[in-house]
């Protein structure tokens, strides 16, 4: 019934959508950059924290190994969710979120909708490969899609970014007159899952509001952003990991545990956000 509805308005001309195309067709872009903040600049390139100590980044690098864009999509079924008996499809439920079994994490919540048919449960629509970021020296990069940049009919709600590696190097100093260390403390941090099928190190959601019908123009620039701040710093008690032989205090190392923890927290409390512009093929 809906041929019927659709031919005239392409015989109008005034859409450039052609059979066996999708409803949208995605042209993403991704940028990671480490923003100082003029409110917490100190001299040097340093940043203050909110415990008055100040970091000054030397090195920093991040692994994306995907962003997935999840949209909505008909549920149906009566069936309860329970995290230690997932549905077919769907394994390792921990922390939150259950693998499925395309790769993607998914949330208990939408797992729950899907299956109590609670209205539209998300599905991934697109993943986007990005690979190695260098926030120092952040660059607009373009990506690609799989299966492909063309969108089915629904609406893209979410944006899930799984982080693998992160690696940080350079000092911090005390801003307080009564110092509690003297001079300046280099550091550094190289975070990776323990193994290949480990969960990434941080999966952060950014929403977002994209659209995939016939009433919007076909064309999506999606520009995704991602901004690290000196914020990420601020849980550390910096006056506790004490430098090793090598002069450098080694946040990878077990003893500095709850200082690596509390900046990979802070990692996963990120927030990207999205530019989107629309446009006729």
């Amino acid at each position: 019934m809906r041929l019927p509805l659709l031919l005239p308005l392409v015989l109008l001309g005034g859409c450039a959508w052609e059979a066996g195309e999708g409803f949208a067709v995605l042209e993403p872009t991704v940028r990671v950059a480490y923003t100082a903040e003029p409110s917490r600049a100190v001299s040097d390139g340093y940043q203050r924290l909110s415990s008055d100590y100040q970091v000054h980044l030397t090195t920093a690098t991040m692994r994306l190994e995907r962003i997935e864009l999840t949209a909505s999509a008909g549920g149906g079924g009566t069936s309860t969710f329970d995290p230690a008996n997932p549905p077919p499809g769907y394994s390792l439920c921990h922390n939150g979120h259950c693998h499925r079994d395309d790769g993607a994490l998914i949330d208990y919540e939408d797992i729950a909708a899907e299956l109590g048919g609670g209205g539209a449960a998300p599905r991934t629509v697109a993943t986007l490969p990005v690979g190695d970021v260098n926030l120092l020296v952040p660059e607009t990069r373009a990506v690609t899609c799989a299966p492909a940049c063309e969108l089915p009919s629904g609406e893209v709600s979410r944006g899930r970014w799984a982080v693998t590696a992160l690696r940080l190097e350079g000092t911090v100093r005390d801003g307080r007159t009564e110092a509690r260390f003297a001079g300046e403390k280099p550091f550094r941090l190289e975070a990776t899952p323990g193994s290949a099928t480990a969960e990434p190190l941080a999966v952060l959601d950014g929403d977002l509001d994209v659209p995939s019908d016939r009433e919007h123009a076909p064309r999506v620039l999606l520009a995704l952003q991602l901004e690290v701040t000196a914020r990420i710093f601020d849980g550390v008690a910096w006056e506790v990991p004490q430098p090793g032989t090598d002069g450098t205090v080694d946040l990878s190392a077990a003893a500095h545990a709850a200082a690596r923890e509390a900046i990979l927290k802070s990692v996963a409390e990120l927030a990207p956000f999205a530019e989107v512009k629309r446009e006729d093929r």
